[in-house]
């Protein structure tokens, strides 16, 4: 809701609360026949520093979603939204069907992975057993106008902005497919309008906007006309390698093409930035 003109829109309702409040959940969803479960604990630094929050909200919240959802009995459609890391470290052109994670037991870049591929498990059980009619969407790195937390685009595009140095942690040769916000959302719709997307996991990204984290920061200095530089850190815990996406599936059955060159998102998320800090 915040930065957006929607506060007071007459087809919209706010309703704060926890996923993990069982009774709460229960009531907001009420009669809802459309669901859309995005709830989760992400970011990098936010899951080594609390993994348990993690595993927990992840794990218990989206069990308490889906019980909210059977108990209902008026949903026709729950998307989940899980998450490309599901395919850890190396994911080049991964479809749907690719083996997922199989990171170390301990290393805590992947709690985040494991807690959404269990919720995966989750609602593909709700699906075969309960008829939940049931969708998985699978985001690869979502940036544009109005991000918070950790994303990538998002801390280059405002130190840039504020000439300040923009910092890569590795050596910047990590490989990422970046996909526009407008592009994640089309593909969220043909979820919801799409009659035979029920029951099937999709990735949703945006396959062409592929480029390494350093090359990603040049741009982004060139782009903003930064006088920023571009430095090193080493790394607190394992990398993902390259993560691009096979969209072959999503094309198929929703008619999914995202529309958003690197360089025109990149462009709109710094005008957008630009103007929100100069308010």
């Amino acid at each position: 809701m915040k930065d957006t003109d929607l506060n007071g829109h007459s087809n919209l309702e706010l309703i704060q609360g926890d996923i993990l409040d069982k009774e709460g959940l229960q009531q907001a969803m009420g009669d809802s026949d459309t669901v859309v479960h995005m709830a989760a604990i992400a970011g990098v630094d936010t899951v080594i520093k609390s993994p348990i929050k993690t595993m927990t909200i992840n794990l218990i919240g989206t069990h308490n979603v889906l019980e909210a959802a059977r108990i209902s009995d008026n949903v026709e459609k729950f998307v989940y939204f899980s998450t490309s890391e599901v395919f850890g470290a190396r994911a080049y052109k991964v479809d749907e069907l690719h083996d997922t994670v199989q990171g170390a037991v301990g290393e805590a870049r992947w709690t985040y992975a494991v807690s959404k591929l269990a919720g995966e498990h989750f609602v593909h059980s709700y699906f075969h057993e309960l008829g939940i009619p049931a969708i998985i969407v699978r985001p690869f790195n979502i940036y544009g106008p109005r991000q918070v937390g950790e994303g990538a685009v998002h801390i280059f595009v405002k130190q840039a902005l504020m000439d300040e140095d923009l910092t890569i942690y590795g050596d910047g040769s990590q490989i990422r497919a970046w996909c526009y916000i407008d592009d994640i959302v089309d593909g969220l719709l043909l979820c919801l309008e799409t009659d035979g997307a029920t029951g099937n996991a999709f990735n949703i990204g945006n396959p062409t906007s592929t480029i390494t984290v350093y090359n990603l920061a040049k741009r982004i200095v060139d782009l903003s006309r930064s006088g920023s530089k571009v430095k090193f850190k080493e790394s607190n815990s394992v990398d993902i390698e390259v993560r691009v996406p096979n969209i072959e599936k999503a094309r198929k059955i929703l008619g999914y093409e995202p529309k958003i060159d690197l360089d025109e998102g990149l462009l709109r998320t710094i005008a957008w930035y630009r103007e929100k800090m100069r308010k």
